[in-house]
């Protein structure tokens, strides 16, 4: 029992899910793993996990976690997921609730705690292994403490003297940032607490931890690993990573195919392909007909957003020029949640515009793909985005996206009017620059169709594959001794 590439994180779909973490940890040692390297996956046992069809069952119950005042035990469950194990852990107090870090109150006030003991639990797993994992892969602050552990075991143990560690940042502003107090229950020696370990201005930052102590860092694009080094993405962490900017590599996320497909999909009333979009208007008709909104909007530009209500994912601008895209008698589905009263603003809204617009304040795959069908254009006004996974749905949807050229969608969206458009992109993050990038889209929609087909097709065309991404990663731990 044992892999060589262990990756840990807090979320693994279709187990769980709060976003593109979720996806990721579904799809990436997945695609390793159909590559021929022996991977598996750490992560918490929620109250609720997203699926029955996979046998999940309790593997030890005796998970013995050491603190000051006494051991705390885990029970740890695992499942066979096509092929590659997933160990999930398990304590009822820290991980049985309906939201995995936060509600509409906030975040959780014991998390520190909570992801303290998820990483602390991991490493004792692995322990139990027949050897030890050659690469340990963490992901985001929620498994950030897992470089640090290793890099202070390699020294004590010899169980991880040939053991390495990969961290990914996903979203560098959540970072994990808990009062001082809190390092003392964390296991880590007290050098650790210095400016060059998990000290930040006081606080105790698990981001940072991940960042100073793993023997390589990786961000989810290329153009975002460039803008975290500045002082405007870097969200106060940016002169840690210029130190450490030799670790650093930006690697694209590919999008899971399999699932967000067109062309072979369970939620849509009608496949298509970008060879026949005939169904694509037909899922478009089929939506309007099931939100009830005006049956006139069949032939007008449907427009979709999807994503959560935060003010990162550009929220607000959208707010501030519905009434404007409303004059434009377009259609607007918006599928999100997260903040009560951006929730409030959007559903008001849908009261005053019955006919065009639709707010659905939750999440369901089912909708999100039923949307991205529908749409003929996706809004994706994000103030930053570290890779996005949305963008690239849409465009293999042939939902044309409307989206701020910043991270991820730099890089993924080549915007009109270049001969090779796949979407439309603007520089200046505000809602004047917005607006106006949907009017060149609609523009294009109305009075120029042909090409408005011209980019849905190459839209279509383009793959950002999880294989793709795969080589990079492994060619990445084998820079770290992998032996395959």
């Amino acid at each position: 029992m044992g892999a060589d590439v262990v990756f840990i994180a807090s979320e693994i779909f279709p187990f769980s899910k709060t976003g593109g973490l979720g996806d990721v940890l579904g799809a990436l040692p997945l695609a390793l793993h159909n590559k021929g390297i022996n991977t598996a996956v750490i992560t918490p046992f929620y109250g609720r996990l997203g699926t029955a069809e996979y046998d999940i069952r309790l593997a030890w119950s005796d998970l013995q976690v050491g603190y000051p005042w006494a051991p705390i035990t885990a029970d740890v469950y695992q499942a066979d997921y096509k092929g590659m194990p997933v160990y999930f852990i398990h304590r009822s107090e820290y991980f049985d609730r309906r939201f995995y870090y936060c509600n509409h109150k906030g975040d959780f006030f014991d998390n520190a705690e909570r992801f303290i003991f998820f990483n602390r639990a991991a490493q004792v797993l692995m322990e139990r292994f027949d050897t030890a994992p050659q690469i340990i892969h963490a992901h985001d602050w929620q498994a950030a403490l897992s470089p640090a552990y290793l890099h202070y075991n390699r020294m004590n143990n010899p169980f991880w003297e040939d053991t390495r560690s990969v961290f990914t940042i996903h979203n560098l502003a959540f970072q994990g940032r808990f009062a001082s107090r809190l390092f003392e229950s964390c296991g880590l020696p007290p050098t650790a607490w210095s400016m060059h370990g998990v000290e930040f201005y006081g606080d105790f930052n698990f981001m940072k931890a991940g960042i100073s102590y793993a023997d390589k860092i990786t961000t989810v694009s290329p153009n975002y690993s460039k803008e975290i080094l500045t002082r405007q993405f870097g969200c106060d962490l940016h002169n840690v990573l210029m130190g450490r900017k030799d670790r650093l590599h930006g690697i694209l996320n590919g999008a899971d195919y399999e699932i967000w497909n067109p062309e072979d999909n369970k939620y849509l009333p009608k496949t298509y392909n970008s060879t026949n979009v005939r169904g694509k208007r037909a899922c478009k008709s089929s939506l309007i007909d099931e939100l009830g909104l005006d049956p006139s909007l069949k032939k007008r530009p449907m427009l979709g957003f999807i994503g959560r209500l935060r003010e990162q994912k550009g929220v607000n601008m959208l707010i501030d020029i519905i009434p404007q895209l409303m004059e434009k008698n377009v259609g607007l589905v918006v599928l999100g949640e997260g903040n009560l009263e951006r929730e409030a603003t959007l559903l008001n809204y849908m009261e005053s515009y019955p006919k065009n617009m639709c707010t659905i304040v939750d999440y369901t795959e089912e909708l999100a793909h039923k949307i991205q069908a529908a749409s003929d254009i996706f809004l994706m006004p994000s103030t930053y985005e570290p890779c996005g996974l949305t963008q690239l749905y849409a465009l293999r949807f042939g939902t044309v996206p409307v989206a701020s050229a910043v991270g991820g969608l730099h890089d993924t969206i080549m915007s009109w009017p270049h001969p090779q458009a796949t979407g439309f992109t603007f520089e200046n993050i505000n809602s004047g620059a917005f607006i106006d990038s949907i009017t060149d889209a609609i523009d294009v929609w109305e009075n120029n169709p042909r090409e408005f087909r011209r980019i849905v097709g190459r839209a279509m065309g383009k793959i950002f594959s999880w294989d793709s991404s795969a080589n990079e990663y492994a060619a990445l731990y084998k820079e770290l001794g992998l032996r395959m």
